[in-house]
């Protein structure tokens, strides 16, 4: 089994920053890419930005060149640095982990982008 806890949300103000953490425990060596999505009201849950064991990534067209993913195989985390939030940013996001015919995801961390 695999567990993902994020953490670093919270309220920004447009233009703001914010970084959201994830930490992977149990058996971490099955996981191959972890990534984030997220979630708005009354909206489907998309990909924000999904990373590789071996670092590929990829990311939403909507957050290119503002928002960075970042991992580190040796402490099972991946981070998601945001920066420039907009209030279309908005939402609920959550850690995935993709393992071997499965996925795994996190409870998710609220991010509100707001003047």
């Amino acid at each position: 089994q695999v567990q993902l806890v994020e953490s670093g949300g919270g309220l920004v103000q447009p233009g703001g920053s914010l970084r959201l953490s994830c930490v992977a425990s149990g058996i971490t060596f099955r996981i191959n890419a972890m990534g984030w999505y997220r979630q708005a009201p009354g909206n489907q849950r998309e990909l924000v930005a999904r990373i590789t064991r071996d670092g590929s990534t990829n990311y939403a067209d909507s957050v290119k060149g503002r928002f960075t993913i970042s991992r580190a195989n040796a402490k099972n985390t991946a981070d998601l640095q945001m920066n420039s939030l907009e209030p279309e940013d908005t939402a609920v996001y959550y850690c995935n982990a993709e393992i071997p015919g499965s996925q795994v995801w996190g409870k998710g961390t609220l991010v509100t982008v707001s003047s």
